[in-house]
């Protein structure tokens, strides 16, 4: 059981790379299996944190690897969807961009004050990955990108804005901190209780 986040964590990280290589060299015929692998990769990242929570395996070293791992996830999703849709992606680019530097923002802001990558997993944080979730299928599966896509920025943006905030309070470096104001609280001294099912 111990070795299960790690497995899914694992099988995450090979569902990137199939997902670039579907996109990028098979096509159109491909959409159904990427969306496929999409939302088993959601299902594999929900349950990863969840045993290794229950069976006392939850560590810096884990959570960090599927932090990294989530952004290489959803980093081929992104890139999936500009093979299959480029004159849509393109159309948004101000937008994608925007999200790309908060993104970038967010690992210069942690690496300059703790000296290594955030890994907050938020829980506005965990919103935006749904909105992404839907914003992705609605590009690969229906080729539009309406009001999903304007959910997952605004929720981008916000959860990235977050994240900040939780660096610049928090007192020294920690994992799993669900928002802000749990960080202002740790500055105050105040811990928090950590739940099964979600931090």
């Amino acid at each position: 059981m111990k070795n299960i986040p790690y497995l899914l964590i694992l099988s995450r990280f090979i569902s990137a790379f199939v997902i670039l290589y579907l996109g990028y060299s098979v096509g159109e015929s491909a959409r159904k299996y990427i969306l496929i692998l999409m939302y088993l990769g959601l299902f594999t990242d929900i349950f990863d944190g969840i045993i290794a929570r229950k069976t006392g395996v939850s560590s810096e070293k884990l959570r960090r690897l599927d932090s990294q791992t989530d952004l290489v996830f959803w980093l081929s999703l992104g890139f999936a969807s500009y093979f299959l849709n480029p004159d849509v992606i393109i159309n948004e680019w101000k937008s994608i961009l925007l999200i790309f530097l908060m993104e970038a923002m967010c690992y210069i802001v942690s690496i300059w004050k703790f000296g290594k990558e955030t890994c907050t997993h938020a829980f506005i944080s965990k919103m935006w990955g749904l909105s992404l979730l839907l914003a992705f299928t609605y590009l690969i599966g229906f080729q539009e990108a309406d009001w999903t896509f304007d959910l997952a920025v605004i929720l981008g943006l916000i959860s990235h804005v977050d994240v900040i905030l939780i660096i610049l309070f928090l007192p020294q470096w920690q994992y799993d901190v669900p928002s802000w104001y749990h960080a202002l609280k740790i500055r105050n001294g105040k811990q928090r209780k950590k739940s099964i099912f979600f931090n």
